[in-house]
């Protein structure tokens, strides 16, 4: 057995937590030298050092012996996408989400607000994300993310990205937004309640509440807030719709289908689209996609530019949708 130690945490306060695993759940990778692995560590703690980081916190956060093999093992065996969309949506949108979602909009009906008056960014898309990254804050994460970026920046795979996300990482810690043992997240470094890397981190996060931290682990509208300046910042347009369920009469051609393949909605009617209802659009010179991720047959979409920013958060068809359709449910 192998024990990994996580935090010896100074200012007469020792806290000392284990987590003890067989050497056989060990990959190859994870099971190299120790000594290298804290040669790694220590080399890492210098650099960060060298940029002016404050030494205590570096050591404090860098403090583990090996890499982290559940890391690595959920790191090599992500599923693979072969869901439909249909699958999709009946698994990232269940009732209790869009209960969840409808009571948390109401009851943080003050706060999304004045977030839309400072971003103006539709708040039913922010709960939308907010309610797909985490449940609307329930499930986090539990990796230390200094732990889960320092074991996948050793071990190869990726490593230069994920060594940019641990500089970055410990740039946050500096900046005491939060203490090294309370940054979790996933296994690959996506933190908090709104899931983001630290690159986003820090290019995002906004502390909306005025605490002198931009907390988006526990601080629900710091939370919110970096949510919709993330969007706004991606070019958000506050008058537009993400999109819109459709009826298509007749026939489309593939090559016809595809956020790329931008007409009038005056375009698409000649082609036989409508609304959801089979009624025509009102405005026929916005301009907008079809998509229809399950093909012939399956649901249909026209999506339009803010569309397209929801995808600058995850660049997925089938996120970006059930974000949509998740924040038209709960508000």
């Amino acid at each position: 057995m192998i024990e990994r130690r996580k935090f010896l945490i100074g200012a007469g306060t020792a806290v000392t937590t284990s987590v003890m695993f067989s050497d056989s759940v060990l990959t190859k990778a994870a099971a190299q030298s120790i000594a290298g692995y804290q040669a790694f560590l220590k080399q890492i703690q210098q650099q960060a050092i060298g940029q002016g980081f404050n030494a205590s916190i570096m050591k404090r956060a860098l403090d583990w012996s090996v890499p982290n093999a559940k890391v690595i093992q959920l790191d090599r065996k992500q599923p693979e996408f072969t869901m439909t969309w249909a699958q999709y949506y009946e698994k990232v949108i269940s009732p209790t989400k869009v209960s969840q979602g409808k009571a948390s909009y109401r009851s943080l009906s003050g706060i999304l607000s004045k977030i839309w008056k400072q971003y103006q960014v539709d708040p039913r898309i922010v709960l939308g994300i907010w309610g797909i990254e985490s449940a609307y804050g329930k499930h986090t994460g539990k990796f230390n993310v200094i732990d889960s970026l320092a074991t996948l920046a050793y071990e190869g795979r990726r490593a230069k990205f994920f060594k940019s996300e641990l500089m970055k990482a410990l740039k946050i810690l500096d900046n005491r937004d939060i203490a090294p043992e309370k940054m979790l997240g996933s296994y690959a470094g996506a933190m908090g309640q709104p899931q983001f890397m630290p690159s986003a981190y820090l290019q995002y996060a906004v502390d909306f509440s005025g605490t002198g931290q931009r907390n988006i682990w526990t601080d629900v509208p710091d939370v919110l807030a970096s949510i919709a300046n993330y969007l706004a910042k991606c070019g958000w347009r506050g008058s537009e719709p993400w999109g819109q369920e459709i009826t298509i009469e007749g026939n489309l051609s593939q090559g016809q289908i595809g956020r790329k393949n931008i007409k009038t909605l005056g375009q698409w009617q000649a082609l036989g689209v409508r609304r959801k209802n089979g009624t025509k659009f009102s405005n026929g010179s916005v301009q907008g996609a079809v998509i229809r991720p399950d093909g012939e047959g399956g649901q249909a979409f026209m999506v339009y530019h803010n569309f397209n920013v929801i995808r600058r958060y995850n660049p997925s068809d089938y996120y970006a949708l059930a974000v949509g359709l998740l924040g038209d449910a709960v508000g």
